[in-house]
C-alpha cells in the first residue's frame, strides 16, 4: 500500500488541531521498532472485536496476535514509545480466508484491530486518541536494544501488563516500504487510520524461541491471557531505524449492535483536559514507579531509552 501523493505535497505546511501544532506530514524518523506475531485462539479473538464488521484473520482455528513497539525518537510531538497490541483482522460483511486477504488486502480490509496502545507521553495520548481515535493511554514503558535481544516492557499502576523480547537479527537487510491499516474504537465509533513506513528489516519466520511474551498481573493482561497465546512466534522483526507517516485522512462510522448498548463508550472526556506534555513516567519495574503506584502520585521524566553495547 503506497502512501498517497498528497502527503508529499503537504511537506513543510503547518496545522493546529486540538491545540497540538503539527508540521506536515505527521511523521517520524530514526525510530527503531520491534515486531512479533504469535498464534492465538481465533474464537477468543473474535470476542474482543467490536460490532459485526471486523473478523479475526484465521488459519483454521488460529488467529494472529501482533505486537509492535516503536521507539519514536524524532516526531512532530517529541520522543515517545508506542506499544501496540493488536489482532490481525479483515473488515466486511463476512470473514475472509487468509489467502484471499493476502491477495486482496484493500478489498478485504486487511489490517489490525488495536486492543491496547500505551504510550510514554501525554501529548501522544491527546493527539492519538482525540484525533485518530486510538486507544492510547500513558504508561511505564521501555525499549531496550541489546547485543542479542530487543525487548520492551509495559507496566501500569506498579504492575506489569506485558513484556515482549525477540532475538536480535544478525542483519537487517530487507528493504521495506509499506503501509498498514489500524482499526480502533472510540466514542462508540469504529475508526480507521493509515500508516506508511520504510526501513531495513531483519526477521525470522517460524523460529522456535525467537520471541517470548510474558503477561503480568495487571487486569489489562487478562483479556490477552484468554487469547491462549502460543509459546513460539510465527514471525519476528527488527528495524534499527524507520521513517513513517501517519495519514491525517482517516475514517469513522457508528458501531452498531443487535440490541441497544447499555455501557457508555469512552469519549472526549478522556482527552479534553490533557496538555502537551512530552515527559515520561518512570521506567517499568523501577523503585520510583513502584513507590508512585503505592502513593497514587505521578511523576514524569524526560524521555530516554537504552541501548546496551557489549
Amino acid at each position: 500500500m503506497a502512501a498517497p501523493r498528497r502527503l508529499k505535497r503537504q511537506e513543510g505546511r503547518h496545522a493546529l488541531v486540538d491545540g497540538i501544532p503539527f508540521t506536515l506530514p505527521v511523521g517520524s524518523r530514526r525510530s527503531p521498532a520491534l515486531m512479533a506475531a504469535f498464534p492465538i485462539n481465533a474464537d477468543r479473538a473474535r470476542e474482543l472485536l467490536p460490532g459485526n464488521e471486523l473478523h479475526p484473520l484465521r488459519w483454521g482455528k488460529m488467529g494472529f496476535l501482533l505486537v509492535t513497539v516503536i521507539d519514536y525518537r524524532e516526531t512532530n510531538i517529541g520522543k515517545y514509545i508506542e506499544y501496540s497490541i493488536g489482532i490481525a483482522c479483515t473488515h466486511g460483511r463476512r470473514p475472509v480466508s487468509l489467502p484471499l486477504a493476502a491477495l486482496f488486502q484493500k478489498r478485504t480490509g486487511l489490517g489490525q484491530y488495536v486492543v491496547d496502545l500505551p504510550v510514554s507521553s501525554e501529548v501522544s495520548v491527546k493527539g492519538g486518541k482525540g484525533i485518530w481515535g486510538m486507544p492510547k493511554h500513558q504508561a511505564n514503558l521501555d525499549f531496550i536494544i541489546g547485543d542479542r535481544t530487543v525487548s520492551s516492557r509495559y507496566d501500569l499502576d506498579g504492575q506489569m501488563v506485558m513484556k515482549v523480547e525477540i532475538e536480535r537479527p544478525t542483519k537487517s537487510w530487507l528493504p521495506v516500504n509499506a503501509g498498514a491499516v489500524n482499526f480502533c474504537q472510540f466514542r462508540g465509533m469504529l475508526m480507521k487510520s493509515y500508516i506508511y513506513f520504510k526501513g531495513h528489516l531483519g526477521f525470522s519466520l517460524l523460529k522456535k524461541g525467537a520471541a517470548r511474551i510474558t503477561l503480568g498481573d495487571h487486569p489489562r493482561a487478562e483479556p490477552l491471557r484468554r487469547l491462549q497465546i502460543g509459546g513460539n512466534p510465527l514471525f519476528t522483526g527488527f528495524f534499527p531505524e524507520t521513517a513513517g507517516v501517519l495519514d491525517d485522512h482517516f475514517e469513522g462510522w457508528f458501531l452498531h449492535y443487535e440490541r441497544p448498548p447499555t455501557q457508555q463508550p469512552e469519549g472526549f472526556e478522556s482527552v479534553i483536559d490533557l496538555g502537551l506534555g512530552e515527559e515520561w513516567l518512570p521506567p517499568p519495574g523501577s523503585e520510583e514507579a513502584a513507590e508512585l503506584a503505592r502513593t497514587g502520585q505521578r511523576r514524569v521524566h524526560l524521555g530516554s531509552t537504552h541501548e546496551i553495547v557489549g
